[in-house]
């Protein structure tokens, strides 16, 4: 499958603003895909499932795969922008965290389902961060699982743009400015 320029990767450890970040971009007309991460917890939690990273990480991470897979391909059929809070390699960054060999149906999808090629990337802040009930990490994993998306996206052909700390509107306008500059240059 040709990459889809017009999908646009928000990703980071935990708890770096995300998905307060891509609320933001909702606010704004901006078409805008959730993490999938988090909805697994919530529905696991509700149903007394084990798909749970502090329980099965297995079970959720394949979930996860097979859930980024399905939005990528919900959303295909549009050329419209679109915002992903995460895309199809954080399970692959995830597996990495988990020291999980890479499967056979994880490869073939971090290469058959592609993203423009600029990532946008949350670092890890201290000030910001906390924990709660779906988000059991600790800060020290946040560092760790920066590190991780930074090499994952790397490895995988894609550009990292790291987000600079600062309020949510001025993320938000860097992001929207960097895609308009990207759109000015093609």
């Amino acid at each position: 499958m040709k990459a889809k320029t017009n999908f646009h990767i928000i990703t980071g450890g935990p708890g770096v603003g995300k998905t307060t970040l891509i609320g933001e971009l909702r606010e704004r007309g901006y078409c805008c895909v959730p993490e999938v991460a988090r909805h697994i917890i919530k529905e696991q939690m509700e149903i007394n499932g084990d798909a749970l990273p502090w329980l099965n990480t297995r079970k959720y991470s394949d979930i996860m795969l097979l859930r980024s897979i399905h939005d990528f391909i919900k959303y295909s059929g549009t050329d419209k922008l679109h915002f992903f809070d995460r895309g199809i390699p954080d399970t692959y960054g995830y597996e990495v965290l988990m020291n999980f060999t890479m499967s056979k149906k994880l490869k073939d999808a971090v290469t058959q389902y592609r993203y423009n090629s600029k990532v946008f990337i949350l670092p890890p802040w201290l000030e910001i961060y906390e924990t709660d009930s779906e988000r059991k990490q600790g800060f020290e994993e946040a560092l760790r699982t920066f590190d991780v998306m930074c090499k994952v996206y790397s490895d995988l052909g894609y550009t990292i743009i790291q987000v600079p700390k600062a309020s949510v509107e001025e993320r938000a306008d860097f992001i929207v400015s960097k895609i308009k500059e990207e759109a000015m240059v093609l």
